[in-house]
């Protein structure tokens, strides 16, 4: 135990083992001193090249996806307005949370309009969500139907892959 003149000994098991300073000290400079001694020194490569060649890491991404107006068209007929009010419409009749149910688009100022009918099930071709679909565009000009199919990748919007006439049965 610490007595009145052991202030640097401790006891080990009811003896007074060897002061604490003389073990411990001497470790505790000698790691104070080894720290700062830290220095950084270049490596030498083993093989017979100089200049070593950076590697290079590339990857393969898909091209970014087409919107409603820059892929297959609807209509070459229909305005910048007509286009963003078709594309709503299909993005709500194609959503694969919906109900399958066809959704209409008009605008009023160009007297175009239009309806988008899914046809069957959403499916996935290669990472994006598909769906195929029926179209009806009526411009100022013409009157179309329309079959295809658009894509939509994850977060992203829907942009027609494929698109052809359709001719209506009856």
């Amino acid at each position: 135990m610490f007595g009145p003149g052991n202030a640097v000994s401790y006891t080990c098991f009811g003896r007074v083992c060897t002061r604490l300073g003389t073990r411990i000290l001497p470790a505790m400079i000698a790691g104070a001193l080894s720290s700062a001694c830290s220095i950084s020194l270049p490596m030498f490569s083993l093989s017979a090249s100089k200049d070593p060649e950076p590697v290079l890491t590339t990857a393969s991404l898909p091209a970014p996806a087409q919107r409603v107006g820059s892929g297959p068209s609807l209509s070459d007929h229909l305005g910048p307005e007509d286009l963003r009010r078709a594309t709503g419409a299909m993005a709500l009749a194609l959503d694969p949370q919906g109900n399958g149910s066809p959704v209409a688009w008009d605008n009023a100022e160009s007297k175009s309009s239009g309806r988008f009918t899914p046809v069957g099930g959403p499916f996935l071709k290669e990472y994006d969500v598909c769906r195929a679909f029926l179209a009806k565009v009526q411009t100022a000009m013409q009157r179309q139907a329309l079959q295809g199919t658009a894509c939509r990748p994850s977060g992203g919007q829907w942009v027609i892959q494929d698109l052809k006439p359709w001719k209506e049965p009856g």
